[in-house]
């Protein structure tokens, strides 16, 4: 029957080796940073992710405005369009620029408008159509993706160094032990050396 003392490493103890303490010294290292340095890592990036996408959907506000287009002509064949994956199709739109003439453009519109319907369309400063400005749905999303990926990155790296760390530790003890047995079978089996 095997027992197992708590500590047991961490007590002076004839049994025990260096690499024990190594061993327990690292199993420590790794809980404090799977439990506490690897969720502030999460955190940070997911900070910095926030930050940055706050500024980016900051900047597409600031260079795009919306206008009211009429569809003039939707796809001939009714059907959405593959890039959209059925939620949008094709279109002809019509708006009026700022300096009074008319423009049309190609877009995605909503499945299932019709020709004379109004729809909102997005602009560069170019006049081009552009995706609207990512609103603060979009924003969170890319906090919580990166601060999930950051993390699970993280601690993944922090488990494979420690597996790294642990089959090292297991080579040294084997190593010391093919030694120390080395010494001491002659002993036991009355050969000589």
């Amino acid at each position: 029957m095997r027992t197992r003392v708590r500590g047991w490493r961490w007590r002076a103890n004839p049994l025990r080796r260096r690499s024990d303490v190594v061993e327990a010294w690292t199993v420590l290292a790794v809980a404090l940073l799977l439990f506490i340095g690897v969720p502030l890592v999460g955190v940070y990036a997911a900070a910095r992710a926030h930050d940055q996408a706050e500024g980016l959907a900051a900047a597409q506000r600031a260079q795009r405005h919306r206008v009211s287009a009429t569809v003039v002509r939707t796809d001939p064949s009714g059907l959405p369009s593959e890039q959209t994956n059925g939620h949008a199709s094709r279109a002809t739109v019509r708006w009026q620029a700022p300096d009074g003439g008319a423009r049309t453009a190609g877009t995605e519109v909503p499945s299932g408008t019709r020709r004379g319907d109004v729809i909102g369309l997005w602009l560069d400063g170019k006049g081009r159509t552009v995706a609207p400005p990512a609103d603060g749905t979009a924003v969170w999303q890319h906090t919580v993706t990166v601060g999930t990926c950051t993390t699970l990155g993280a601690g993944l790296t922090v488990l494979v160094v420690h597996g790294a760390a642990y089959r090292l530790l297991q080579r040294h003890r084997l190593t010391c032990w093919e030694r120390e047995w080395e010494r001491t079978e002659p002993r036991w089996s009355h050969r000589r050396a």
